[in-house]
């Protein structure tokens, strides 16, 4: 008598081998047996007809704050995630001295998009170091397990306190306190050390991240750190990977490589598509994966869809925010009443008599880009074709796109979205993407979970790999079922070192596993709720399709609906 059998679904077991129907036994948390003929279990799952697939492994995250104080974990943990990485991007909570907590949340709120009042109320700072706030993740149960990494801006205010806040050069002994740090949070158990070497990433005071102007001394002498305490992974997200190999940070792939070659190291940067060179990506990965003198790698995070930035009334975004008529009324105004307002003819051609106080390049194309924006219905479709522009439609109709947007935000009670790809939709088309994401030297990732809660909700990027790239693409290739859960378990779990006890259905590894109608398998529209603590707000994206997730043996999830079993943890270094 088994504890678990999920029986004679399609197993996919992440390995990329093809999907064999058979049973899954599960004892003690662990897979016991997967096979024909599998004995009775105490609970069993019926799974005919549908997948059986290893839990997501999610490394790009940012559940920093999240994780102090929700077991569930959402909305990661609607997709299949059953692991799942933060502390990216060189931003996190540790190590913090009690003077720094405001800062700290400033810096998350101004990179990340998380109600700075939210963190506030939410995080009770029970810790200062890096190891301590492990020891206060490690107290919660929840319904996936979590790991985290050692964050640059975090140490450098930590150590350099307002010298290193300002991005001032650190002295030697400064550089040698850091690493001690980082050599610490590793041997705690962190997977690795993060950095931001992009201008897209400020503080909420418009500072740029601690660590953002590092000469390659610094980040060598930190990454040494993570090979000195054992080995890890340093992930950058670098303007080389956001826009090219111009400006301040052409040379981040020099030291990468020397990282990853000297010291054996996995080096990871974020590498998407720009509009300005749609095609310098193939430069950029061409360098980043040559071959290395040593053992370790340069590998490119890859997005699985655009980076959709999401226009409405309620989020952090829109052509007309500012409009001089609309700031006001929305200062004075709660949503429904702002609605009414909006939805008066006179208001409406007031405000769009206006011109926007919006200034620079990209608030240009926030305020005037209707070529690039696109009505996201109930049934959202993240690769569209350039005829369901806003610029497009108002076109048909012989109507101005700036009062057709207009009329899209009022739908739906004024909680209608437009979505806005801001990166990897250069051409119209995902087909770099596909294109990316079969190269060898790049791999699945970049959801943001639980970041840009205002503006962004990407973290149900797991399902649409399945429910788009295998089954619903049509203007392009497709992968195969297989080689999508291969992506999103075996290499993700390989690549941050947690391939020994998770990544694939094997018998001994942990009883990790999606249960899957992939027919059924669909992405809900973005809505904005208000459940974070001080009742702060953030977009959440349901989907249907997951008969059951189940992590170390235990149902978290079933049908849609939290069972109450909250057996995650947190990882503790590599496996």
């Amino acid at each position: 008598m088994h504890d678990m059998v999920i029986r004679s679904g399609s197993v996919v077991d992440g390995t990329g081998s093809q999907g064999r129907t058979a049973d899954v036994a599960i004892d003690d948390g662990c897979i016991s047996a997967i096979g024909g003929e599998i004995g009775p279990g105490r609970r069993e799952i019926d799974a005919t007809g549908h997948l059986v697939t290893p839990g997501f492994v999610d490394v790009h995250t940012h559940y920093d704050g999240q994780a102090t104080w929700d077991p569930e974990m959402s909305p990661s943990s609607f997709h299949g995630v059953t692991t799942t990485v933060f502390g990216n991007c060189g931003v996190g909570f540790a190590p913090a001295r009690p003077d720094s907590h405001s800062w700290l949340i400033q810096l998350m709120e101004g990179v990340e998009d998380i109600p700075g009042a939210a963190l506030a109320e939410g995080i009770d700072w029970n810790w200062e170091t890096f190891p301590e706030y492990l020891a206060a993740l490690d107290e919660m149960p929840r319904v996936m397990d979590i790991a985290t990494q050692v964050p640059h801006g975090s140490v450098r205010a930590y150590v350099m306190g307002e010298r290193g806040a300002r991005n001032e050069e650190p002295t030697s002994a400064d550089l040698a306190a850091m690493a001690e740090i980082v050599q610490e949070g590793i041997e705690a158990g962190a997977l690795g050390f993060t950095s931001s070497r992009t201008m897209l990433h400020r503080a909420l005071d418009g500072e740029p991240v601690p660590g953002t102007f590092a000469g390659a001394e610094e980040l060598i002498a930190l990454g040494s750190a993570v090979a000195k305490a054992g080995g890890g992974v340093v992930e950058v997200a670098s303007d080389i990977g956001l826009g090219g190999l111009e400006g301040n940070f052409g040379t981040d792939i020099d030291w990468m490589r020397e990282l990853a070659g000297e010291y054996g190291l996995t080096v990871t940067y974020a590498l998407v598509q720009s509009d300005r060179d749609p095609q310098q990506w193939r430069d950029l990965l061409e360098l980043s994966s040559a071959p290395i003198d040593g053992p370790g790698r340069v590998v490119a995070q890859i997005a699985g869809r655009p980076a959709g930035l999401l226009f409405g009334l309620e989020t952090s975004l829109h052509p007309f925010k500012m409009h001089p008529t609309y700031i006001q009324l929305a200062n004075a105004l709660s949503h429904t009443e702002l609605v009414a307002e909006l939805s008066k003819e006179s208001v409406k051609q007031q405000i769009l008599s206006e011109s926007t106080g919006y200034t620079g390049r990209f608030n240009h194309d926030v305020a005037h880009g209707f070529h690039k924006m696109y009505p996201l219905s109930g049934q959202p479709n993240y690769e569209p074709h350039p005829d369901d522009s806003v610029a497009a439609r108002a076109n048909r109709a012989e109507r101005d796109p700036y009062e057709y947007a207009y009329d899209v935000l009022l739908t739906n009670g004024g909680r209608g979205l437009i979505f806005f790809p801001l990166s990897d939709f250069a051409e119209h088309t995902l087909d770099p993407t596909y294109e990316r994401l079969n190269h060898h030297g790049a791999f699945w990732s970049l959801s943001d979970g639980g970041a840009h809660c205002r503006l962004i909700c990407d973290a149900s990027t797991s399902t649409y790999m399945l429910s788009h790239w295998t089954r619903d693409r049509t203007n392009g290739p497709k992968m195969s079922v297989e080689y999508a859960v291969k992506l999103m378990t075996h290499d993700t779990a390989e690549i941050y070192g947690l391939l020994g006890d998770r990544g694939t259905l094997e018998v001994g590894k942990r009883a990790d596993i999606n249960v899957i109608d992939y027919d059924q398998l669909t992405i809900s529209a973005p809505e904005m709720v208000y459940d974070l603590p001080t009742g702060a707000p953030r977009l959440l994206q349901e989907s249907s399709g997951y008969k059951a997730t189940v992590v170390a043996g235990e149902i978290v999830r079933e049908n849609g609906e939290f069972t109450g079993a909250r057996p995650g943890r947190l990882i503790r270094g590599r496996r």
